[in-house]
């Protein structure tokens, strides 16, 4: 009895262990964002991926990658480098996801700004 009890409860221990690393982190997904820059409110449309890689698209600035998305629970984290009007601008997110909203904010060279979005 001991035997198959040992054994079953190995078995349930690997179950939860698998079940655990296989989540996928909270902000992983599409975005519609809104940021507050000091140029007035600019749409753009996020995309995170499980991998920590992702993109930034929004009118006037085109389509740029997202490096190093790191997800920590409901924090989420990466940077971005954009092309504003022909000037690069090095951007620096942290965040927080609640369900399908998002809220952070944008650090630069010009200050923070802050953002909020809703997943698609």
């Amino acid at each position: 009895m001991k035997k198959i009890t040992s054994g079953l409860l190995a078995f349930a221990l690997t179950v939860l262990v698998g079940c655990a690393g296989t989540s996928t982190p909270a902000g992983v997904g599409i975005w519609n964002i809104e940021m507050n820059t000091p140029l007035g409110a600019m749409p753009a449309t996020l995309t995170m991926n499980e991998d920590g890689s992702g993109s930034m698209a929004a009118d006037g600035m085109g389509s740029a990658p997202v490096s190093g998305i790191t997800y920590d629970g409901n924090s989420v984290a990466f940077s971005a480098a954009i092309d504003a009007q022909g000037q690069s601008i090095n951007l620096d997110f942290t965040g927080t996801v609640d369900g399908d909203s998002l809220t952070g904010e944008f650090g630069s060279d010009f200050g923070a700004f802050g953002v909020t979005g809703t997943r698609q």
